[in-house]
Parts: C-alpha cells; structure tokens; sequence
C-alpha cells in the first residue's frame, strides 16, 4: 500500500484541477441556470485525455487505471458536479465498446469519443425497470443482417445530443441471460426523444426518455454477443459507481473548503465563527468522513483494476459510503454558511443539488447494501 501520488499521477491531477478552476468553474453557475450542455468544454477536456480515461492507447484512448479515473473526477467535479457526471457517463460507455466491442467497432466509433466530437450515452434504465434492470422490456428482434428495437429508456443523460446510445436490450429470455447491449446511432430511423426532463439538479446535461419505435439498428453494432448484455452493463457499473463516488468527494471537498474560508471571515457575538469549539468539531469531523470516503474510493478502484473477486462488492461500499459521505459534508456545509448558503449567490446551493441524485443513479444506495450483503451472506 503506497498513499504517495507518483510523478505521472501529480501531473494529471494538478491538470486536471486547473481545468476545473478556469474551464469549468467561473461558467458552473451559468450552466446551471441555463441549462446548458457546454459542449465545447466536453471537447476540451477530452483534449486533455479524460475522453477516454481508461480506453486503450492504440484508439486514443489515455490507458489510465480506475484509480486514475477517481482522482481526474474528483478534481473536475469541484469545477462543476454536473458537467463532471457526465463526462463520466461517457467514459463508462466508451469503456464498453473498448473492452467488449470487436476490433472494427473499436476503430470505428472510439477515436471520435476520446476527443467527444462523438458523445456517448449510456441506456439502461426504463420506465418500469429500474434497480430491477434484468426486467428490462426492450426488445430487439433479429431480421436479416440488422434488430428491430422498440421499447423506451428512462432517465438518459445525454439523450437527443449524444451521437451514441449504448444501449441494453432483450434478445431472448426473461432475467440476465436474455439481455444484450447495442449501439444505436442519432438519426437512426425510429429513434426519438422525449422532452427534457425538469430536475432538481444536473442541469449541465440534458436528460430525457429515448424512444425506439420499430428502430432497424446493423447487426454489426452488436457489443459481445446475444446474451452479454447484462454482464457488460455490470462491469461498467462497477467502474461508473466508483467514478459518481469521487464525484461526491469533490464536491464535498470543494464545500468543505468553502466552509473553512467562510468561517475564518464571519464574526458572530464579537468573535470568529472559526473560534467556536462546536464548529471546530463539525469541521474536523466534516474533514475525517470525506478522507475515509476517498480512501475506501481508491482502494474499490484498485481491486477493479485488479479484477479481484470482491471487487463488485467492495465498490458498491465505496459508492454507498462515499456518496452519502459527500452529501451529507455538502449539507453541512450548507448549515456553516447560514442563509447565505442557500443562496444562490454562493456555490453551494448547486453542489447540494447536483450530489443529490449520487445516492440515487448508479444502483441506488439501496442496492448497493444488498449487493454487499448478498456476497457477504452467499454460501
């Protein structure tokens, strides 16, 4: 166990949190009231490699590891959570095609994704599956060398701007063994949006339903094989979660910094909020849940990395704790800031908001407890 960065880990980091500080964070809040994808922005951080973290060299790709990812995350999503989120979303399915995709998909769609002129999204969830995924009711029926899809996804980032929608759908049976994953192109006849959903947060990135309605996609966009759906959409997972959960950290860290500022600057009863033993205490504790937080992240990414067998589990723990931690120490400091907090004058307001729904998609926090106790309690 080595807690030092090396060289290589340093300068990434330090790049990336530079991008988040002048790229990402004087436009977070204009975003955020606007609803504005920033497109241009995804392209230049794409420009840096985090378009394709830990996508192979060979298509562009950065060939980073997992614990890479969480560090770059952690850094962009103090800038903006949203924007941060989504960059993830994208990179979970670019890793799809990567490590599942045959070799002329790879040089096909990967070298656009890792510089985000091609924008991906991932489809999983639907109206009535959702922690319940093997229910999934999309259907894709095999006619000559192409499917015919229709169904509905529910919840996608990304969906009426992304140029890809990794998409898992039912080939065969009913439970896992029936679900296969498919690459669906915009503009593909049959393919439609629904209109933008009105959310609490996220709101850098468009989010709606994608409909399939008769939608003929080439066979050739097929990722693995009929019936590998669910496995791929499980091991992204397992890397998406731990991406959310530094999602999380950041943000936290980003209000608990904020905190630490504000209270050195406020005065109350003639004295510096800093010099009150009460606040002091909820600062440090605030400072100790967010470190075992990132601590847990970076141990669950280096067992995916390592593909160890309780690597699924051990990221849902980082996910769950990590997620909760980062709200919670938001919150927090929500409080330490009074009404000025909520405010949305100040920042973190919007980082409440955007950490909300962390605890939610991914698996909810929920399903992350029963993920770990099913593999603790297995025989």
């Amino acid at each position: 166990m080595d807690f030092e960065l090396n060289e290589e880990q340093r300068a990434f980091k330090d790049m990336a949190a530079a991008f988040a500080a002048e790229q990402m964070a004087p436009f977070a809040d204009d975003w955020d009231a606007n609803s504005h994808f920033p497109v241009e922005t995804l392209k230049a951080a794409a420009a840096l490699g985090f378009g394709g973290i830990y996508v192979r060299d060979d298509v562009g790709g950065s060939g980073l590891s997992r614990l890479d990812a969480a560090m770059i995350f952690e850094e962009l999503s103090r800038g903006c959570t949203s924007t941060a989120a989504f960059i993830s979303i994208h990179n979970m399915a670019s890793w799809m095609i990567d490590t599942f995709g045959n070799p002329d998909q790879r040089a096909r769609w990967l070298p656009g994704l890792c510089t985000m002129e091609t924008i991906a999204s991932y489809c999983l969830t639907e109206p009535g599956s959702g922690s319940d995924a093997a229910a999934l009711r999309t259907r894709a029926v095999r006619d000559g060398d192409h499917y015919v899809l229709n169904g509905s996804k529910a919840f996608i980032s990304g969906a009426g701007s992304s140029d890809l929608y990794v998409c898992m759908v039912r080939t065969g049976e009913e439970g896992p063994p029936g679900i296969s994953c498919i690459v669906i192109e915009k503009d593909t006849p049959g393919l439609s949006f629904g209109a933008q959903e009105r959310k609490l947060g996220w709101k850098s990135q468009p989010t709606a339903m994608v409909n399939l309605q008769d939608c003929r996609v080439p066979a050739a966009n097929l990722i693995g094989s009929e019936g590998d759906g669910f496995k791929i959409a499980m091991a992204g997972l397992d890397g998406g979660r731990l991406n959310i959960a530094a999602c999380s950290i950041g943000a936290a860290q980003a209000c608990l910094d904020l905190s630490i500022r504000y209270l050195g600057e406020r005065k109350q009863f003639g004295r510096a909020l800093r010099e009150f033993q009460a606040l002091q205490f909820r600062i440090a504790d605030m400072a100790t849940d967010l470190e075992a937080a990132r601590l847990m992240v970076h141990k669950a990414a280096t067992l995916v990395d390592a593909k160890t067998a309780d690597a699924t589990r051990t990221a849902a723990m980082a996910k769950r704790f990590a997620t909760d931690v980062g709200f919670d120490v938001v919150n927090q400091a929500l409080q330490l800031h009074g009404g000025y907090g909520y405010l949305r004058d100040y920042p973190i307001e919007r980082f409440l908001r955007d950490v909300r729904v962390h605890q939610i998609l991914e698996g909810t926090n929920e399903v992350m407890r029963l993920i770990i106790s099913r593999d603790l309690l297995s025989d």
